[in-house]
């Protein structure tokens, strides 16, 4: 995959550039700014009907209401008429969650994947999200550069949510709307890639395959950010220091498919 833009050339250009006084995002921030973005692009491509926290809130719901009508269906002194109208509602719901069920465990085990990924090589510096048939012909491709703080060799912690990784996301978020990413639809349901530039010792053969060879068709354009982090060094916030030489390209096993619906997207971010 070209890194540079041009003949010659050695410095990289950014459709959005994200500042943070951290001196790292951290294994928990860096999978959060990912999932979110993941979010994003799968909702402004009308690929899901409504933002991922809403679609979570809503399929725990449906598997909540499933299990209540079916203990209330075995109770003895259920009356005919209420049985055929419980019955009829466990049937939608049912059928509800049935449409659901695919995209929801798979954006879950991809969740999983980023997680161990990052507890395997927490200094990742490149994701690749692509939309389209097959990575090598996308419609649209977000490239999110981590430029490398001080974030160690290991990452142990957990994978909660800090204030500041939060108010992070959303000033990316907002970056990303003012640029005019996710404007444009995609006709109908797409598929969502994601590949990461990780040491080639990684070994998560479940989630992860090497792909050496990946790039971009030509005329092709990624819609590129950048994180910033303070640093005492500024060669430690390159992404051309030497360590990005020694990187491949890897691809999750995990794709999400966007749902077919007919209901418009409501603007939510």
């Amino acid at each position: 995959m070209e890194m540079e833009e041009g003949e010659g050339s050695t410095e990289e250009k950014y459709d959005v550039e994200i500042a943070t006084t951290a001196s790292s995002l951290g294994g928990s921030g860096v999978f959060h700014i990912i999932n979110d973005i993941l979010g994003f692009v799968l909702y402004m491509h009308q690929q899901i009907p409504s933002v991922l926290q809403d679609m979570s809130l809503d399929f725990d719901g449906l598997q909540t209401e499933f299990t209540d009508l079916e203990a209330h269906l075995t109770q003895p002194d259920v009356k005919p008429v209420v049985r055929r109208k419980l019955l009829s509602s466990k049937r939608e719901v049912k059928h509800e969650i049935k449409k659901m069920q695919k995209l929801m465990t798979t954006i879950s085990t991809l969740q999983s994947a980023l997680q161990l990924l990052i507890r395997e090589a927490p200094d990742i510096q490149r994701v690749v999200l692509i939309l389209g048939g097959s990575p090598l012909r996308p419609q649209k491709a977000y490239e999110l550069l981590f430029t490398r703080g001080d974030n160690g060799l290991s990452f142990e912690g957990d994978f909660s949510k800090s204030k500041a990784t939060e108010a992070l996301s959303k000033k990316t978020i907002r970056a990303l709307i003012s640029t005019g990413a996710g404007s444009t639809s995609c006709p109908g349901p797409m598929r969502l890639f994601v590949l990461v530039q990780a040491p080639p010792s990684l070994n998560l053969p479940q989630d992860f395959l090497p792909k050496r060879d990946f790039r971009y068709n030509r005329k092709f354009v990624p819609l590129k950010l950048r994180f910033k982090c303070k640093t005492q060094d500024n060669e430690t916030n390159s992404p051309f220091n030497s360590g990005t030489n020694d990187l491949i390209w890897f691809q999750c096993r995990h794709v999400i498919k966007g749902l077919a619906f007919q209901q418009p997207v409501e603007e939510k971010y």
